[in-house]
C-alpha cells in the first residue's frame, strides 16, 4: 500500500499519444493555404501518420534515448585499421529512418513538395530535433548538386529517395544516401573565404585531391559532402564521398567529435584531408561560395522550421501543463497572468510557423519554369530568408526559457524534456551564419537585389489597409530603408523591422482576427513590453492560449 506522503495529486499527465500535425492549428491551416487543392487530401493523410507518430510514447521515447546516448567516435577497428566511424544508439537510426522514409529529403521534383516537407520537418523536429541536421543537410545539396549535371545524375537520386541505409557502400550501390557539409574553418568561422584548404586538379577533368582542416562537419556519417576548398582558379564547392566507386575508404579522417551544449543525439565533427582526400568539382573553379549558396539557403529556411518547431513543442507543453495544474484555488491557465503568458508564447510560435510556411511555399513557385511569379518569388526568398533566420531563431530561446518557467521547478527537471528544448534552442541562430551574418545578408540584398526589395514590399503590401498599426510599421520601415547611411551598425534593427512586418502581414491576410490583433498590438503597436506575458489585457487572451492547446 502506497504510503499517505507519496500519494500524486495535482500533476500534468504526460503529453503523449497525440496527433502533432493535426493539433497545430496555424499549421494544418497554413497547409491548406499553401497547396493545390488536388494536392492536400494525400498531404494531410501522410502528415497525419507522421504526426501521430511524432507524438507516440515510442517515439518519444527514441528521441530521449538519442539525445542521452551520444553519438561516439570510433578511429580504428579491431586490428589497427583506420575506420572513422561514428556509432549511433540504435534509436537515432529509427528516427532518422522514419523521417526519410517521410519523404523528408525529397522536395526539389515534387508538386508541392517544400510545404510537404516543411511540415513534415517541423513536425518530427518536435519528437528529437537532433536527427533534423542530416535531414537538412541532404535536401539542401540537391541545388548545389545540380550545377554539376553528371554528378547530379547520380547524387541527386539517392538524395530524393525515401531509403535510410546506414552502411557506408559506393552510392552506385546504395538505394538511398545522405549528403553533409563542411565549410567552416577555425581560422575563419563564417568568413569562408578566408578557407586554406587546398584542392590540386588531377589528370582527369573535375577531380581533384584535398589538404586541410574542416572546424565544423555536419553529419560525419553520411555518404558524401559539400565542401569548400581553395582551386588554382580560387575558393571552390567539391563533393567528397566517403567510400570512393571502386569500394575504398577516402581519406576522410574524423579527428573528434564536438561536445555541444545541445543537439546531443547528433554528431558534428573535424575533419582532416590528408592530401590524398579524393574530390570532384561541383560547378566552376573560384565560384565555390556561389554554387553552394542554394544550399546555404535552404538550411537557413529549415533553421526557421527547427526553430519553429522547438517554439511550438513548447508551448504545447506549457499550455498542457497549466491546463491540468491547480494553483490558488483553480486552474492555472485560467489565471488572467497566466494566461497572459501562454498567449504571448502562442503568438510567437505562430507566428513563425506563419512565417517558415510561406517561405517554404515561395521555394514551391520559385522552382517552376520562369515566369513573373517565380522571378518574384525567388527575389522575395532572397531578402526574406536571412531576415526570418536572423529573427525567428533569436526568439527561440526566450520561448523556450518562458515556456519552461511555466512549469516551475517540475520544467527545471530533464524529465521534464523542457531542458532539453532549452539547450537546443540557441542552434540555430548559430548554425549556417549567426545573427550578424543574416543582418549583413538583408543589407546586401537591399542595396545590390532591387528586385528583392520590389518582392517584399509586394509581400507586406497585400495586406495594408486592413490595420492601422501594421500600415504604420510599414511607413516606419519605408523611412528606415530610404536612408542606409551607416546601415551596417543598424543592420540588425533593420532586419528586425522587417521580419516583424513581414509576419504581421501574414498573420493580417491569414491568421484569425484575435492572433493578428494580438500581434499588431504587441509587436508593431508598441502596445507590449520586453518580456512575454505583457500583452494588453483588452485582448482576446483565451482564444489566443485555446487556439494553442492539445487535445489528448
Amino acid at each position: 500500500m502506497e504510503a499517505s506522503t507519496h500519494t500524486v495529486t495535482n500533476q500534468a499527465p504526460p503529453l503523449l499519444g497525440y496527433d502533432v500535425f493535426t493539433s497545430d492549428r496555424a499549421l494544418t491551416e497554413a497547409v491548406g493555404r499553401h497547396l493545390a487543392p488536388d494536392l492536400l487530401a494525400e498531404a494531410r493523410e501522410e502528415l497525419a501518420l507522421l504526426g501521430r507518430a511524432s507524438g507516440s510514447a515510442q517515439v518519444r521515447e527514441w528521441g530521449e534515448q538519442a539525445n542521452g546516448n551520444p553519438p561516439r567516435l570510433r578511429t580504428h577497428d579491431r586490428y589497427g585499421h583506420r575506420i572513422d566511424e561514428v556509432e549511433f544508439h540504435p534509436a537515432w537510426h529509427r528516427l532518422l529512418g522514419r523521417s526519410v522514409s517521410a519523404g523528408l529529403t525529397h522536395a526539389w521534383d515534387r508538386p508541392g513538395g517544400h510545404v510537404r516537407r516543411a511540415a513534415g520537418f517541423l513536425v518530427v523536429s518536435q519528437a528529437e530535433a537532433g536527427h533534423g541536421c542530416p535531414l537538412s543537410m541532404t535536401h539542401a545539396a540537391v541545388p548545389a548538386l545540380r550545377a554539376e549535371p553528371e554528378l547530379a545524375a547520380v547524387w541527386e537520386p539517392a538524395a530524393l529517395s525515401h531509403v535510410y541505409e546506414r552502411e557506408l557502400r559506393p552510392v552506385a550501390e546504395k538505394p538511398g544516401a545522405l549528403l553533409g557539409m563542411a565549410m567552416t574553418e577555425k581560422q575563419g568561422g563564417s568568413d569562408v573565404r578566408a578557407n586554406t584548404t587546398e584542392a590540386r586538379p588531377l589528370a582527369a577533368d573535375g577531380e581533384y585531391v584535398l589538404t586541410g582542416h574542416k572546424w565544423f562537419c555536419s553529419a560525419p556519417m553520411s555518404d558524401a559532402f559539400l565542401v569548400l576548398a581553395q582551386a588554382p582558379a580560387g575558393l571552390t564547392c567539391f563533393l567528397v564521398p566517403r567510400v570512393l566507386a571502386d569500394g575504398s575508404r577516402n581519406a576522410f579522417a574524423i579527428q573528434r567529435l564536438k561536445d555541444k551544449l545541445g543537439n546531443r543525439s547528433n554528431a558534428s565533427a573535424e575533419v582532416e584531408f590528408d592530401g590524398t582526400t579524393w574530390a570532384h568539382r561541383v560547378g566552376e573553379e573560384g565560384r565555390g561560395i556561389r554554387t553552394i549558396m542554394g544550399m546555404v539557403a535552404a538550411t537557413r529556411l529549415d533553421c526557421v522550421l527547427g526553430s519553429a518547431a522547438l517554439m511550438r513543442q513548447a508551448v504545447a507543453q506549457a499550455v498542457h501543463h497549466a491546463s491540468y495544474r491547480s494553483a490558488f484555488g483553480g486552474p492555472l491557465v485560467e489565471k488572467p497572468l497566466m494566461r497572459n503568458v501562454l498567449a504571448d508564447l502562442a503568438l510567437e510560435s505562430e507566428a513563425a510557423t506563419v512565417l517558415g510556411m510561406r517561405l517554404a511555399a515561395a521555394y514551391d513557385v520559385a522552382g517552376t519554369e520562369g515566369g513573373s511569379d517565380a522571378d518574384r518569388e525567388r527575389a522575395l526568398l532572397r531578402i526574406a530568408v536571412p531576415a526570418a533566420k536572423y529573427w525567428v531563431t533569436k526568439r527561440c530561446v526566450p520561448v523556450a526559457a518562458e515556456a519552461l518557467e511555466c512549469l516551475g521547478g517540475n520544467g527545471y527537471v530533464e524529465e521534464s524534456g523542457m531542458p532539453r528544448l532549452l539547450r537546443e534552442s540557441p542552434l540555430n541562430s548559430v548554425w549556417e551564419g549567426s545573427g550578424n551574418v543574416q543582418a549583413l545578408d538583408v543589407v546586401r540584398a537591399l542595396r545590390t537585389e532591387p528586385a528583392a526589395l520590389d518582392a517584399l514590399l509586394r509581400e507586406v503590401g497585400a495586406a495594408r489597409g486592413a490595420d492601422h498599426r501594421l500600415d504604420r510599421a510599414i511607413r516606419g520601415l519605408l523611412v528606415e530603408l530610404a536612408d542606409l547611411e551607416g546601415i551596417e551598425a543598424r543592420a540588425r534593427r533593420l532586419t528586425e523591422r522587417l521580419a516583424l512586418v513581414l509576419q504581421g502581414a501574414l498573420l493580417v491576410r491569414w491568421a484569425p482576427p484575435e492572433v493578428a490583433d494580438a500581434f499588431c498590438a504587441a509587436r508593431l503597436g508598441g502596445d507590449g513590453g520586453a518580456a512575454f506575458g505583457t500583452l494588453p489585457h483588452t485582448l482576446d487572451l483565451r482564444a489566443l492560449v485555446e487556439r494553442a492547446r492539445v487535445e489528448v
